[in-house]
């Protein structure tokens, strides 16, 4: 079976409703994903870093029974796993903070063996961050020419929006190495100041990534891809939690890649049946997420879903 490859950053995150604590899960953008692929029998592996600490042993263990490889995760001597603090409003979304003990060398792996049509999944700040990016960058790199898919997810949240124009030229690097760029409304406001995804595909991201996904809630889920434009509708639902709607809407996308057994010569020649089926596995990823305080799919839905190892 073709592998996936996650490189983001880790948290233990602990879920607020009415000032009270309902759940603590462990997190992070590609860490939901891999761990709801895991549990649909796909071969992961992670790319990230953890204290050592109890909090830190719990996600090691956590990810070993989700069927995540833990071999490139980088554990520091003396440090803290970070966390975060979700606080949900009436609607299951969430406002953060967080409290990080990160050492100044940070994320020592070798570069694992990968191979063509192998997916790679990034976003989020790990994927900006100055300090990181001469070890997030040549792994990217590498990646890409090794032959596999790079799924990026911008997940750009607003705390940071005070260093965008700093951040310009990496965003370019990572749309240039992408071949899936997947960006939330949300995101578009943060980083363009417009929502206007038509536009910031034609104008920023189109020139180097032809392949743009843009979920809107409960707008729907649009797919630009060259002159093509395809829409698909959410579902109606009464989220418990939104903390993991979009990490599992990836894990959907790169589902179906694996499902479908689409590689990139597939991929770069998808029209409205394929990006259908791919959309299709992405809402219903990322509407499961939505149903409880967990950060990943169930494990009922995930053997509905099992993939086979070949």
């Amino acid at each position: 079976m073709r592998r996936v490859f996650g490189i983001g950053e880790t948290v233990y995150d602990i879920l607020f409703r009415n000032g009270k604590p309902v759940d603590a899960v462990a997190g992070g953008s590609v860490f939901n994903g891999l761990i709801s692929l895991g549990r649909t029998g796909a071969d992961c592996t992670f790319i990230t870093e953890i204290g050592d600490d109890a909090v830190g042993q719990h996600i090691l263990s956590f990810m070993k029974e989700n069927g995540i490889d833990s071999s490139s995760v980088s554990c520091y001597k003396g440090r803290k796993t970070a966390i975060s603090l979700a606080y949900l409003d009436d609607s299951g979304d969430a406002r953060y903070s967080f409290y990080k003990d990160y050492p100044n060398n940070r994320l020592d792996f070798s570069l694992p063996e990968i191979h063509k049509d192998d997916i790679v999944m990034f976003g989020a700040y790990y994927a900006l961050n100055p300090v990181l990016q001469d070890k997030v960058g040549p792994f990217l790199e590498y990646a890409r020419n090794c032959g596999a898919i790079l799924y990026y997810d911008l997940n750009f949240r607003s705390n940071h929006c005070s260093e965008v124009d700093s951040l310009r030229d990496t965003f370019t690097r990572n749309y240039r190495l992408a071949d899936i760029v997947r960006g939330s409304h949300e995101d578009l406001m943060n980083i363009y100041g417009t929502d206007d995804f038509r536009r910031i595909y034609r104008e920023c991201i189109s020139p180097y990534c032809s392949h743009f996904i843009c979920t809107r809630g409960s707008q729907g889920v649009f797919v630009l891809d060259g002159e093509n434009e395809h829409s698909f509708k959410s579902r109606v639902i009464e989220p418990v939690s939104t903390v993991g709607a979009g990490d599992n809407f990836n894990a959907g996308i790169v589902y179906g890649l694996l499902k479908q057994e689409a590689g990139r010569d597939k991929l770069e020649q998808a029209d409205a049946q394929v990006w259908e089926s791919l959309a299709s596995c992405g809402i219903d990823f990322g509407t499961e997420a939505c149903l409880s305080t967990s950060n990943y799919v169930g494990m009922q839905f995930a053997q509905e879903h099992r993939l086979e190892r070949k």
